[in-house]
């Protein structure tokens, strides 16, 4: 008798959401939990060219903790495309004026760089404060 190997499609996901509170929570931490949840590695249908993990939804964006002396040190760059037109910003600032990317750039770069991750990206969400939208979908609470 043979035995096959099961591999999971898109279909046999049930996409269940989750809450993260990132509150005190270490960025690095806590984007590679949230990747691995969104990726589905902890599904045990796991299929690394199917999307068969879960949606995430984070709050309390603002209050995530960087270690050592990363909020002055850790730089964002964004280029205009022009010559000379390479931006920074600091981890601090960037906190300061849209907590939200911090944790999406830090989740977006643990994510395959192809099709399948800018699908499995978009079932990210977060949120500065402790308030989200997202009541009606029955999110379950998530440690970190």
């Amino acid at each position: 008798m043979k035995k096959y190997t099961y591999s999971g499609t898109n279909a046999d996901n049930e996409n269940k959401w989750w809450v993260v509170d990132a509150e005190g929570a270490v960025l690095g931490r806590l984007a590679s939990k949230v990747a691995a949840t969104l990726r589905g590695k902890n599904n045990p249908l796991y299929t690394p060219h199917a999307d068969l993990g879960d949606s995430v939804v984070v709050i309390n964006a603002e209050k995530v903790v960087l270690t050592g002396k990363k909020m002055d040190q850790k730089n964002y760059y964004r280029h205009s495309g022009y010559i000379g037109g390479l931006k920074t910003i600091t981890a601090r600032k960037l906190i300061e004026k849209r907590p939200e990317d911090v944790i999406r750039f830090a989740v977006k770069g643990m994510l395959p760089k192809n099709r399948l991750g800018r699908k499995i990206f978009k079932k990210l969400k977060v949120y500065a404060g402790d308030q989200h939208p997202h009541e009606a979908q029955q999110p379950e609470s998530m440690s970190v």
